[in-house]
């Protein structure tokens, strides 16, 4: 999340009290901005057993999350994929379909359902307030129930993953330090670096010598938000730490450059990424 959006996001109160989501949002989310629908990949569920589950997480509150694995066989490695601002809307639930086409149980939680219902916020500056709100302390056991739920509804309890864009490339790089079970990650284009709060006290480069899982970071390099020298001193960290880390820039790319159904879509990297990805994960044990 960038602060400097932030600053200028609405004040309102979206505590879990008062504003609690129902499930997943269908279709794109309104907040993202107008659906670039030349470039939208869509992949069908033939083969496939996907839908939304619920998951049990503390406090007793049943998280949303879109499930997508192969119908047939299993136990299978598992991808935890966590969301962008915008909540698991169509663009995410597409990933986990893709990831499950390849053989993993691919799973996408709903991680701002006990602040928000992200099918009624329809403005940038609303999800960003959105996410605000969201206690990185939250996020990290609301994970954790999902890598247990995974273990007894198709996942093989060992080979585990995540992935994750923008904010939710900012979660990867949290988790990867904060479970010791995690097997790989990749983060794409979530930032290391940011100003501390209440609800955010630490960011990825505040935990980079606690990484506990190898991780692959995937950036743009004519990224506006997130710079890239602050990437260059997290991977220097990292390695001075000892860790498996590997960072990759791909030139004149912008933010979001995963996203086909925004602007800042970029076929060449968006491929190319998902090739990294994938062969990460396999050459570190999940695939």
């Amino acid at each position: 999340m960038n602060a400097d959006l932030l600053s200028l996001a609405p004040k309102i109160d979206l505590s879990r009290r008062g504003f609690v989501a129902t499930g997943l949002v269908s279709g794109f989310s309104l907040a993202a901005g107008p659906v670039m629908g030349q470039s939208v990949i869509t992949t069908d569920t033939n083969g496939l057993t996907a839908g939304e589950v619920r998951i049990p997480v503390s406090g007793g509150y049943q998280m949303a999350a879109y499930r997508a694995m192969p119908a047939k066989g299993g136990p299978f490695p598992t991808v935890m994929v966590i969301q962008e601002i915008f909540g698991v809307h169509e663009h995410i639930k597409d990933v986990a379909r893709r990831l499950a086409k390849m053989g993993y149980l691919a799973i996408a939680p709903d991680l701002y359902g006990r602040q928000a219902d992200m099918s009624k916020v329809t403005e940038m500056s609303a999800a960003v307030a959105v996410a605000g709100q969201v206690p990185d302390a939250q996020v990290m056991a609301d994970l954790d129930a999902v890598s247990a739920w995974s273990k007894t509804h198709g996942g093989d309890g060992v080979k585990l993953a995540i992935t994750g864009f923008c904010w939710g490339g900012r979660i990867v790089w949290l988790y990867a330090a904060h479970n010791p079970a995690l097997t790989a990650g990749v983060a794409w284009y979530g930032r290391v670096v940011g100003t501390p709060n209440e609800r955010q006290p630490r960011n990825p480069m505040d935990v980079v010598g606690q990484l506990r899982a190898p991780v692959l970071g995937l950036y743009g390099a004519a990224d506006q938000g997130i710079p890239n020298d602050t990437v260059e001193k997290f991977r220097d960290a990292a390695k001075a730490a000892g860790k498996t880390v590997d960072i990759v820039f791909y030139p004149d790319t912008p933010h979001a450059f995963h996203a086909d159904y925004r602007a800042s879509y970029r076929k060449g990297p968006a491929e190319d990424g998902w090739a990294k990805m994938h062969a990460w994960l396999v050459r570190h044990g999940v695939g």
